[in-house]
């Protein structure tokens, strides 16, 4: 979706702002001993307080049953779609909880997620959540209105695969959004292999853009299992993976990132 009436980009904003405030609020309430359906009734009570919904609950993909639950709650080797109900085990000392929240704020979707460390973590995780952090910012930054969209994943693949040594996945990626939740054009965190992999490479940024960007990356593969028809990816070699994701704007001089409040987020969740 291009939007450019100032009452439009208030809208994406404010539907923006109310992931933010739901991941900021989620700090305080994340701890070891929550259970995953207990932080999906937590977001579920936030976005009714912020004149929300969730833009995830009963969600339908074709070969997929209605996504169950408010926000995707995705543990240590599940990168992303996980659900409330994929474990009612407690969250333990250093579990690591990726967090995508999606809203429907007066007719306007926001989307982001972020990567919590659950009481503590070890270096190898606090490593893997620092690349995913940095990597997001290097891809906002190089985002150029007039430039291909395959210049997201040539900033990102270098700097996470060789300066890091680590893996981003296959086959999923960012997308548009606005008033529907997933729209054109796909964004790849990697470069395709073939044309048919990624059709929209070369299209190119343009001014008035939504995007939810959102690099997903992991220890050990950038291969992908899930579980038949359930909602759940996670990584082939059960290695741990992290995901953030930002909503921006394609403006004129760049992008303008519209959960930046976000980036003030910890790591570690006490």
């Amino acid at each position: 979706m291009v939007i450019t009436a100032q009452q439009d980009i208030d809208g994406a904003e404010a539907a923006a702002q109310c992931v933010t405030t739901t991941h900021l609020r989620l700090v305080e309430y994340l701890q070891v001993g929550r259970t995953l359906a207990q932080v999906d009734r937590f977001v579920a009570e936030t976005l009714s307080s912020l004149d929300c919904r969730s833009a995830f609950l009963r969600y339908r993909m074709k070969g997929h049953p209605p996504f169950s639950s408010h926000a995707c709650l995705s543990l240590n080797d599940c990168i992303v779609h996980g659900t409330h109900d994929m474990t009612d085990k407690p969250l333990a000392p250093g579990d690591i909880l990726s967090v995508d929240i999606g809203v429907i704020h007066h007719g306007w979707i926001g989307d982001a997620a972020w990567t919590y460390a659950i009481g503590e973590a070890t270096d190898e995780a606090l490593q893997l959540m620092a690349c995913g952090r940095e990597s997001l910012r290097r891809g906002i930054a190089s985002v150029k209105a007039g430039r291909p969209l395959v210049e997201w994943a040539q900033t990102l693949q270098p700097y996470v695969e060789e300066d890091c040594g680590y893996f981003l996945v296959r086959g999923l990626g960012g997308h548009g959004y606005g008033r529907t939740l997933h729209g054109p054009p796909f964004l790849s965190n990697v470069t395709p292999r073939h044309p048919s992999e990624w059709p929209d490479a070369w299209e190119t940024f343009k001014p008035g853009m939504l995007l939810a960007v959102e690099p997903m990356i992991a220890l050990g593969s950038g291969e992908i299992i899930s579980d038949g028809k359930a909602w759940p990816i996670y990584t082939a070699d059960g290695s741990l993976s992290v995901h953030y994701e930002a909503d921006i704007l394609v403006t004129e001089n760049g992008a303008r990132d519209l959960t930046d409040g976000m980036n003030q987020l910890p790591d570690i969740v006490k």
